[in-house]
């Protein structure tokens, strides 16, 4: 509770006028939407997700970055690139999430985008395996103004841990972490807010007795327990949980499955924001891993052109008809 409030109210320091009207133009719009079943869009995207890069140290199995298995080209982000999409977003953008697939911190220039985005007042976060968070680099962390650190941990022993996280190694994510929350008290800071993110699957939920305390002894500031994505569901995974309370999927019979929420004609995300790959291909979501969905290109177009434009609206228009007809969606909890 502590550590959501003290997220809220940093947030909530970086509100603008301009962002809250924004906000509200795009809630509006959105219910519009769905009320006529026609594509309105008042507003900017207030969240923005883009991909310091496409590459990863660990060899995760339901992962593009993991399996090296991506359609599209791979890369870094280019500072010049970043900071250009920052320069036309940052008056209507609340949140930005440094991160799409790969590990951020195999970017050499991640500190210092973090940095900008925070100079420019946005909310700053990201997503990590923890696996580089050694003295130099949480000192910059530190130092950058980042808000929320995601860490990615789906066992407490090696052994489980290596079943998901193939190639990673625990004990340096311990260190990692314990170097991170013994530095920044020092500095007397409160961020970035740590987040443990367990991914619970079959291979590891025996463990979630003992993760409560496990997190504890750590001194995370949150832990989150999230539903496993699994390409290939309707035939069933060992990764599938037998708790079907944190499971996306539910057995039919005959050794099928579906996803356990029904599919309903409407997604806020696409009245929300937007995701850039990292050559700024913008994507609608982050289902979207291969970029099959380019609406435009940064660097070329702007992101308020791309962000009204006929493809988005195409798009839009299709959640609202009939969501089942996008294959992206047939695998998505919203």
């Amino acid at each position: 509770m502590k550590t959501n409030l003290i997220t809220a109210v940093a947030f909530l320091r970086l509100l603008t006028f301009q962002k809250i009207y924004n906000y509200g133009l795009l809630a509006v719009s959105f219910q519009i939407s769905r009320l006529l079943g026609k594509t309105i869009i008042w507003g900017k995207p207030t969240t923005l997700s883009i991909e310091p890069t496409t590459s990863c140290n660990l060899r995760c199995p339901e992962c593009p970055s993991g399996l090296r298995s991506f359609s599209r080209p791979t890369g870094m982000l280019q500072e010049q690139l970043f900071k250009q999409t920052i320069d036309q977003t940052h008056r209507h953008l609340t949140w930005l999430h440094l991160y799409f697939q790969g590990e951020p911190f195999l970017n050499p220039r991640f500190q210092e985008m973090v940095s900008y985005a925070n100079f420019k007042r946005i909310f700053t976060s990201t997503s990590t395996n923890a696996h580089y968070l050694q003295e130099k680099q949480v000192s910059d962390i530190l130092s950058s103004g980042l808000k929320q650190l995601i860490i990615s941990m789906d066992g407490i022993t090696q052994e489980v841990y290596e079943k998901y996280r193939i190639g990673g190694q625990l004990e340096k994510v311990q260190q990692g972490i314990k170097l991170l929350t013994s530095e920044r008290k020092k500095s007397n800071q409160d961020f970035p807010r740590i987040v443990l993110q367990f991914l619970v699957t079959g291979q590891n939920e025996h463990q979630l007795p003992k993760l409560k305390q496990w997190a504890r002894e750590m001194q995370v500031d949150e832990l989150q327990l999230k539903s496993t994505q699994i390409y290939n569901f309707e035939n069933g995974s060992d990764l599938i949980p037998s708790d079907q309370g944190y499971s996306r999927y539910v057995p039919v019979g005959n050794g099928k499955w579906k996803l356990k929420k029904k599919m309903e004609n409407k997604c806020w995300r696409m009245w929300q924001g937007a995701i850039s790959t990292w050559d700024g291909k913008i994507v609608p979501c982050c289902f979207d891993k291969d970029a099959k969905y380019v609406m435009g290109q940064l660097g070329v177009q702007s992101m308020a052109s791309i962000w009204s434009s006929q493809p988005y609206q195409h798009f839009r228009k299709q959640l609202l008809t009939d969501r089942s007809k996008i294959d992206i969606c047939r695998n998505c909890t919203e």
